[in-house]
């Protein structure tokens, strides 16, 4: 479980590091170390008030975003802040700044390029400590535009940062008193702390520039551990010494046909490369870098037709961090993984001495994409379908100690045996019933993609999981199955086909929604005064029943459906090819009328397709909790438009198959599917700048929907900021999903 360096016991088990040669004679405050045999990578992004910089190279990986208010910015939500993130150990810095007038908003802070044209230059010191390991980060000038306080630093973890970002500012005074301030040479300050393992050291330090720049009367003061500086530019290093992961290169996470990305779409595609490890793929920057299993097995279903494949290869990293963290008692997948120094602040919680990860098994939906990608990529990718043998026959517990001595088929076995308990009461005669569907864990308030406090409005039987999901992994078992891949459930290849059916069949009824299109309007309207929506209210496109699916089942307020239209008809679209024709024909259409139809009416926006729409829920509380500042409200997440373009093609395809469904024969709903792949395809390219991002959200303005950050705008009442990534594993999956010219 652990490896001894330089006498200490150190997780995760690593051999000792190999001291650079002096020859390589790193500077003593920053180098970029031992030569290393690529070109390092550098890239920056900007999102108003954010500015996003990134770099990457053998040594360290790193994201710095400046935050500066914009003259329209709501400041009590933004402010003058500087945060530096490494996807190692999801580490990270943050220091917040204030202006010394007092004069809120005044205060503009900026990167600098250096006198290399870089905005980020490495930093490299040789191991000098107990820890074996060099000490890397970056360096950048940073340039304030009048005097200003660093008001507070966070150092340590990503997740400390967020506890204080997104929570009810939560600082942990453990953490924060460990924090160490001192004078540096050249008139700078440095503050450093030692992590809680005792071995690791984060050290951010700022030094006036001065005497490299044409803005001179820089200084810097400690003062009752703030920082006083004047205007202009501050040369800042940070850095600490840290296990790195080994991360894969664009050419590398790419398969061979699909190397002309790398020039096509530089900006995706090193993205994908700064999320990408040997290890694992993260799920997000800066939010995000580490380990989460629904989103990198979505990211891998999407991004299918162009990641790499084989031992090395992006796909069997994502199956191999799967693996390694599930539940071994019960064939859970580990949904987000706590690592680093916040590990070790939840182990002393637990009075463990520790730096061993945590895992979350919280989530429901993160056990079914398992066998879902198994499928995908073991039996239908011509170049994985020889990689069975070899990846399952791995030995487990590389990650997670407590799986040694079972191999990684062990445990798809394990998982695969959880879900067909799951699914064997609703599949059995005369047994389709709400109480048989999967529900949410006992004592959760979330258990799938929506897993925001109002995601799925309380519900506690999500519509993604039970119509979609189920099926989507029952069908893949069997084939799983047929492949000889559960050694010991041979049966599975005929008894979970027959579960499949009945899930694909019966599920779909208990969530539907139809309401007629008077009632369509006047709820419309209702929602319009309750939200205050300067819109139109769009009731001119009800031109017949609403038909929609709720978000799930059992929610708030005793109510029997959470009744919110939303995109999450895409998992059943992207998983299954369902073989009800009444059913699929309805389900199609109703998809299609509420893509196409403008929100408040349906789901689409100016800006792209809405997530949800609460115009139709009765209780005020859906127009208060689904707002366009809310995580999972009227904001338009990346990927569900990727899913839906592809769910609509996948579908469109079949009517040129030999199986021909019969919406594909019928004028009007085939024509309608149509309409709606392109009327989409046409909001997806009209905002293709923001494809890249996480999540994003807007105002009415002028007239229109403009384009808002997420995190620019005020959270809805009793619930805390988000802001969005700017770039998210799973939002860069329009590098394998492009529009299909047939369909036009």
């Amino acid at each position: 479980m652990y490896s001894c360096v330089n006498g200490h016991l150190v997780y995760p088990p690593t051999s000792t590091p190999v001291t650079p040669s002096s020859t390589a004679s790193p500077s003593a405050t920053s180098s970029s170390g031992p030569a290393c045999s690529s070109n390092a990578t550098s890239l920056h992004l900007s999102d108003p008030p954010y500015e996003n910089y990134f770099y990457s190279d053998c040594h360290v990986q790193a994201q710095v975003v400046v935050t500066s208010p914009e003259p329209r910015s709501n400041l009590t939500i933004i402010g003058p802040r500087l945060i530096v993130a490494w996807p190692a150990g999801n580490s990270g810095v943050c220091v917040f700044f204030s202006p010394q007038n007092g004069k809120n908003g005044s205060l503009g802070i900026e990167l600098v390029n250096s006198t290399t044209g870089q905005a980020l230059e490495p930093v490299y010191k040789t191991p000098n400590g107990s820890s074996g390991y060099p000490s890397v980060g970056v360096s950048g000038l940073l340039r304030l535009n009048s005097s200003a306080i660093m008001t507070l630093p966070i150092l340590g973890s990503i997740r400390t940062i967020r506890d204080f970002t997104e929570g009810p500012s939560i600082l942990i005074p453990e953490i924060q008193d460990a924090i160490q301030f001192s004078t540096i040479q050249g008139g700078g300050a440095s503050m450093t702390r030692l992590w809680l393992d005792n071995v690791t050291i984060t050290e951010f330090t700022f030094v006036p520039a001065s005497n490299q720049s044409s803005v001179g009367g820089t200084s810097i003061t400690i003062d009752n551990r703030t920082l006083k500086f004047e205007a202009g530019d501050y040369i800042f290093n940070a850095e600490y010494n840290y296990p790195q992961l080994t991360q894969l290169s664009p050419e590398q996470v790419l398969n061979p046909m699909s190397q002309g990305l790398v020039s096509q779409k530089p900006d995706q595609a090193t993205s994908l490369s700064f999320l990408s490890y040997s290890d694992k793929l993260l799920a997000g920057a800066w939010r995000f870098l580490t380990y989460f299993g629904r989103d990198s097995m979505i990211a891998a279903l999407l991004l299918n037709p162009v990641l790499s494949e084989g031992e090395n290869g992006a796909m069997e990293a994502v199956l191999r961090a799967v693996f390694e963290r599930i539940n071994r008692t019960d064939g859970s997948v580990c949904h987000e993984e706590t690592i680093g120094d916040y590990a070790t602040y939840l182990n002393e919680k637990m009075n463990m001495t520790s730096t061993a990860p945590q895992y979350d098994y919280k989530m429901i939906d993160s056990d079914y994409y398992l066998p879902i990608l198994m499928n995908q990529y073991l039996l239908k990718d011509v170049n994985g379908t020889g990689r069975a043998s070899a990846l399952l026959n791995r030995p487990a517990g590389v990650t997670d100690p407590a799986n040694r001595g079972l191999m990684y088929s062990d445990l798809a076995q394990i998982n695969a045996e959880k879900i067909m308990n799951i699914a064997a009461p609703f599949a059995a005669p005369d047994n389709q019933t709400i109480e048989n569907l999967d529900h949410l864990k006992e004592g959760q308030t979330v258990g799938e993609w929506r897993d925001s406090e109002y995601g799925i409005g309380g519900g506690r039987v999500p519509y993604d999981v039970n119509t979609a999901l189920v099926p989507a992994a029952l069908r893949s078992i069997a084939a799983l199955s047929r492949a000889g891949i559960y050694t010991n459930h041979s049966d599975w290849a005929t008894l979970a086909d027959t579960y499949a059916q009945i899930w694909e069949d019966s599920t779909l009824q208990f969530f539907q929604v139809t309401i007629s299109a008077a009632e369509a309007r006047d709820r419309i309207n209702t929602y319009i005064s309750r939200s205050k929506f300067a819109g139109p209210n769009q009731t001119n496109l009800i031109d017949s029943d609403v038909v929609f699916h709720a978000l799930a089942l059992e929610g708030n307020n005793n109510l029997s459906q959470v009744q919110v239209m939303n995109t999450d008809d895409c998992f059943r679209l992207f998983l299954l090819n369902t073989t009800n024709q009444p059913q699929l024909t309805s389900f199609v259409n109703q998809t299609a009328n509420n893509i196409r139809r403008a929100f408040p009416a349906g789901l689409l926006t100016s800006v792209g397709v809405v997530v949800a729409n609460p115009a139709y829920g009765l209780l005020p509380e859906y127009a208060a909790n689904f707002t366009n500042s809310a995580y999972h409200g009227t904001v338009v997440w990346s990927w569900q438009l990727a899913m839906l373009a592809r769910g609509l093609e996948l579908q469109l395809d079949r009517c040129n198959h030999a199986q021909v469904p019969d919406f594909c024969n019928d004028a009007i709903v085939s024509a309608n599917v149509k309409m709606a792949y392109n009327k989409l395809w046409d909001n997806i390219e009209a905002n293709s700048e923001y494809l890249s991002d996480e999540v994003w959200s807007w105002v009415y303005e002028n007239g229109d929907f403009q384009f808002t950050p997420l995190g620019a705008l005020p959270p809805p009442p009793g619930t805390s900021a988000t802001e969005s990534d700017i770039r998210q594993l799973w939002s860069l999956t329009f590098l394998a999903i492009t529009r299909n010219a047939a369909f036009k």
